[in-house]
């Protein structure tokens, strides 16, 4: 098949600080015999393009086509210039001389941006393509739910409406989230074909020695570590786990290790100030994540209490956690999925400290060798159903039986 795969934020790893889900998938489909062009831009708060003054730049990356457009630049990811962000690359994409590439016979428009299904479905008119229609963050539910905004919002209602037209129009819905079907029924009332392809890992870039090798980070001796890697923000949801820390001061067995960085960190630091059992680390490379998790003993992750997570989280940290071979406890009150099928953790579905102190105990208690197979349960769940070759072969199978019933 001829593919094209269309996502503003789909920076391929030269320039990007963090793997690119589709990048690798568009990787593994054209390793399976398939012609594959990914469109993306150079407007990524997680990327670091080269500064161009041409618009439409196109080179090869690990064998694999790309075509990234430069568009305009945002600060801040929750502002109106982020949303400039998305219009400007929708008007390039219907600029963008098409004669010259392949014609595709399959087109993968990947939010965010949510618009660019609108140029998808342009293009399944144009060449009669099958046109699939993914979505990794639900819009504009996260907005309404998780970012204070009225479901009245002009905003909201605009992407509300994009949102339908794209389920409407598509051939297939892929979500990253298991249960995302059941959202495209309530949008428009109807099933559509769906499938979930969940946020996988490159295998090649988890070798044995890359997670056990040499540590920046020293073991602390004597001390069962539960440790948190990631942002620490509004949205992360860590005031449970910092009242815990509160709670579990007096405990000397047990030390916390926050890492990361963001807006509320300077909070919790002063609300911890004085507590024995926590050290705040700052933001390290993604490489060097690997080595931080090595030392942990337990790993913590949360997110907030909203109807988002009702279909399912799509969480890179569950995969990495789940990696690095060590028992997770997350707070979260959603669709349950991946911790609990692997058995190597705990979801805690509760606010309360109480709650997340006795799974914080009830871990810690456990001999090493208890947490070990419970973490060694979550990496090999994690080799078996999430390499990037067995999504990009399921995703295939997909399309490939869907066109063959059209």
């Amino acid at each position: 098949m001829n593919i094209w795969f269309i996502s503003k934020y789909a920076s391929p790893p030269n320039y990007a600080k963090f793997p690119s889900r589709l990048f690798y998938l568009a990787k593994e489909m054209q390793k399976l015999g398939n012609k594959v062009l990914l469109i993306t831009s150079d407007s990524n708060h997680l990327a670091d393009f080269p500064k161009t003054k041409t618009i439409f730049n196109k080179e090869y990356v690990d064998g694999l086509q790309v075509k990234w457009i430069r568009t305009f630049k945002y600060k801040k990811t929750a502002s109106i210039s982020r949303v400039l962000s998305w219009l400007d690359f929708e008007r390039k994409l219907f600029s963008m001389r098409i004669s010259t590439s392949f014609k595709p016979n399959v087109v993968v428009v990947s939010s965010l941006s949510i618009f660019s299904i609108v140029y998808g479905y342009y293009l399944k008119k144009k060449f009669r393509s099958f046109l699939v229609f993914e979505i990794r963050d639900i819009w504009p539910l996260t907005m309404t739910e998780e970012g204070g905004f009225s479901k009245w919002h002009p905003l909201v209602l605009l992407i509300g409406y994009i949102e339908k037209f794209g389920y409407k129009k598509a051939d297939l819905i892929v979500g990253t989230m298991p249960k995302l079907n059941e959202h495209v029924k309530n949008i428009i009332g109807y099933d559509k074909a769906f499938l979930c392809s969940p946020l996988g890992f490159e295998a090649s870039k988890y070798r044995e020695n890359d997670v056990n090798g040499q540590n920046i980070f020293q073991k602390l001796n004597n001390k069962t570590v539960i440790g948190y890697a990631g942002s620490i923000g509004i949205t992360n949801a860590l005031d449970t786990f910092v009242d815990t820390i509160k709670l579990l001061n007096g405990n000397s067995k047990i030390h916390f290790l926050i890492l990361g960085s963001g807006d509320l960190k300077q909070k919790y630091v002063k609300q911890l100030f004085g507590c024995k059992n926590v050290t705040f680390l700052p933001r390290i490379s993604q490489d060097e994540v690997k080595s931080f998790l090595a030392i942990c003993d337990i790993l913590y992750l949360s997110t907030k209490n909203s109807k988002v997570w009702e279909f399912g989280q799509s969480m890179n940290k569950v995969v990495e956690y789940m990696l690095a071979g060590k028992p997770i406890i997350a707070t979260y009150t959603g669709y349950p999925s991946m911790i609990n099928e692997a058995e190597c953790g705990l979801f805690v579905q509760s606010n309360k400290t109480e709650d997340l102190k006795n799974a914080f105990l009830y871990f810690s208690y456990m001999s090493e060798d208890e947490r070990l197979k419970i973490g060694e349960n979550g990496r090999n769940w994690i080799y078996q159903y999430r390499t990037y070759d067995k999504l990009a072969k399921d995703y295939i199978d997909t399309i490939t039986n869907l066109m063959g019933n059209r």
